[in-house]
């Protein structure tokens, strides 16, 4: 876990509060206690995170069966999701963390319906546009393809071994 500083931990607390009042409203989670999750610790995952953009970690050892809000370590969320362009996202993001810290630890469809309950519809499709912005921020490499310019950011060159999604030719790298 990464330590939040004072402005970050400020933020997450603020983030948290508009959640917790949000889901507190929610029919939905009207036969739930949603108190708990005020005082759950909440921190940073590594900067350098690009598939991951929250995570709710157990203390060591703890089984599905023992998931309750004590044998929670703490909620993780990326550093960029502070950021006020992604403000909308990160709510939905940490009420997803929040359904994993009130017991429900797979992604079934119980799960899925929960998730789909938050009032900020359209933030859910920013997942994939969050991804591709830490890619770009993360890339050292540009993996593109020399018939149709498509680019694709990543950390490592591709070596020829990776074609191109959208027309099969043999992607080139492209030091950034």
């Amino acid at each position: 876990m990464v330590k939040p500083n004072e402005g970050q931990r400020l933020k997450l607390e603020n983030l948290r509060g508009i959640v917790v009042g949000i889901m507190m409203d929610m029919s939905v989670w009207q036969q739930h206690e949603i108190e708990p999750l005020l005082n759950i610790n909440l921190g940073l995952l590594r900067r350098n995170a690009t598939q991951r953009h929250g995570v709710t970690k157990w203390k060591r050892g703890i089984t599905s069966g023992q998931v309750s809000l004590e044998n929670l370590e703490v909620v993780e969320l990326h550093p960029e999701l502070l950021n006020e362009e992604w403000s909308a996202y990160a709510a939905f993001v940490l009420h997803h963390e929040f359904i994993h810290a009130l017991g429900y630890r797979d992604h079934d469809k119980f799960f899925r319906l929960m998730e789909k309950s938050w009032p900020g519809i359209n933030a859910a499709n920013d997942g994939p546009r969050f991804t591709e912005y830490l890619r770009w921020k993360t890339a050292k490499w540009i993996w593109k393809c020399s018939k149709c310019n498509k680019e694709f950011p990543r950390k490592k060159p591709s070596l020829g071994a990776y074609k191109c999604r959208k027309c099969s030719t043999v992607l080139v790298d492209v030091k950034m």
